[in-house]
């Protein structure tokens, strides 16, 4: 008895065009990052279950792939976050790290939730953080190269705002307003849920930790402007004129409703969301400075931003910036053809031409159709076609220009150095 399996809920399968897709997603975050100084870095895919309850408390359990090995007493969890890894990561290495340091990862992470639009169990998440910089040139460096991804994939500030908020400026607002300190957690949670909950049931419940509607509009959308961040904190408010001199300006908004949910930010913390559709926030990130310490380093400044494969590729998908998946496969740079009763030829050019460094490829179809083959070269988007007929028996080959539909005869003995000259030439170098 046969049984037919599917891939577990909320993962998925990459087969060649999507896997292709993804590979450019994560090709452009990591040369963005090298770009701008960062350097990458990787830890084990699970760790222990205790690194992750220390940070963020035993609650946390419930939303991880927790387990232990049969027999064994010790309990792991996959990675739902990779900033817990880097923290220990920098903590038993600090001695012999220079400040600051520079790094960015593209792990898999994983999270028991239940699965919906743009998250899933299992994704890829680009993280790239500084450690060891206390000062607003940090976030600089994180938002810099955050703006830098989101040009490559072709996003202007016309499909993206950056919301930056400061948990220090959000702080003073609220107990400014007259809020009981002993509220503040909940009125955090409580702006964290700003734009999942109805504007009625946010009112109501804001109303029970003693927020009046004319606090609110502080943290709606737009209220920012009728307060000056450089006032309540002078770090953020160098930030801002750091990005203003460097030209990233309309790139972001001030929203104090953004908080972040995650319970260690300390200070600047800043969401990236699509001016269009109904996305959630495609990165989030913001200051972490205490986290070093608590898996045993000395007190560390860091900062750092994440970004995730699943709704960024829904937003690149809606705005227009991702072709078709199949056109991010690789191109091969020659297809062989053979239209002779024997294959020996062919493996023989093929083996020459991939020892040459080109991507080469050959048809695995029976037919000599000539038509049919140089019609698969063209759906691969082969730049060549090099058709083995009766000129080999001579010594020579047909060799075709897909793009240009030019063809020439070109010896054997010379046809693999002729083929990859043309391929690694510059364009204007092309014959």
């Amino acid at each position: 008895m046969t049984h037919a399996f599917q891939a577990p809920k909320g993962t998925r399968d990459f087969y060649p065009p999507d896997m292709a897709v993804r590979r450019h997603l994560e090709s452009v975050w990591r040369s963005v990052s090298i770009n701008h100084g960062f350097e990458e870095v990787d830890g084990p895919t699970f760790e222990h279950l205790e690194l992750y309850t220390v940070k963020s408390g035993p609650g946390i359990v419930s939303e991880l792939f927790s387990f232990r090995r049969a027999g064994g007493k010790t309990e792991y969890a996959l990675r739902p976050e990779f900033t817990p890894t880097l923290g220990r990561m920098v903590a038993s290495a600090i001695k012999r790290l220079s400040p600051p340091v520079k790094w960015f990862s593209i792990p898999t992470m994983f999270r028991a939730e239940r699965p919906q639009r743009g998250r899933l169990r299992e994704h890829v998440q680009w993280n790239v953080d500084v450690v060891g910089d206390a000062s607003p040139a940090a976030e600089l460096e994180v938002l810099a190269v955050l703006i830098g991804v989101l040009r490559r994939f072709g996003l202007t500030d016309r499909d993206v705002t950056i919301k930056l908020s400061h948990r220090q400026v959000v702080t003073e607002l609220l107990l400014g307003a007259g809020l009981d300190e002993a509220r503040l957690p909940a009125a955090f949670d409580l702006l964290d849920r700003r734009d999942k909950l109805p504007a009625a049931e946010f009112d109501e419940r804001a109303a029970t930790l003693g927020l009046d509607a004319g606090t609110l509009e502080v943290f709606r959308p737009g209220g920012q402007s009728r307060i000056d961040p450089a006032g309540v904190s002078e770090h953020f408010g160098q930030l801002l004129s750091a990005l203003d001199d460097a030209g990233l300006a309309s790139w972001y908004t001030t929203d104090f409703g953004i908080v972040r949910g995650l319970a260690y930010y300390t200070g600047t913390v800043f969401e990236v969301h699509a001016t269009s559709g109904r996305e959630r926030a495609i990165a989030g990130g913001g200051r972490y400075d205490g986290l070093v310490e608590l898996f045993g380093g000395p007190p560390t400044p860091a900062v750092g931003v994440a970004m995730g494969d699943v709704v960024l590729r829904l937003v690149l998908e809606e705005t227009g910036r991702l072709s078709t998946p199949e056109t991010y496969l690789p191109r091969p740079d020659v297809f062989v053809i053979n239209l002779l009763e024997t294959t020996g030829l062919r493996d023989r050019t093929v083996a020459e031409l991939r020892d040459a460094g080109l991507h080469a490829r050959h048809s695995h179809r029976a037919t000599k159709k000539l038509g049919k083959l140089l019609s698969e070269a063209d759906q691969l988007r082969a730049r060549f076609a090099v058709i083995l007929g009766r000129e080999a028996e001579e010594g020579r080959a047909v060799v075709k220009d897909l793009a240009a539909a030019k063809e020439e005869e070109i010896t054997l003995d010379t046809l693999a150095t002729t083929l990859r000259d043309r391929c690694h030439a510059k364009p204007e170098d092309q014959p």
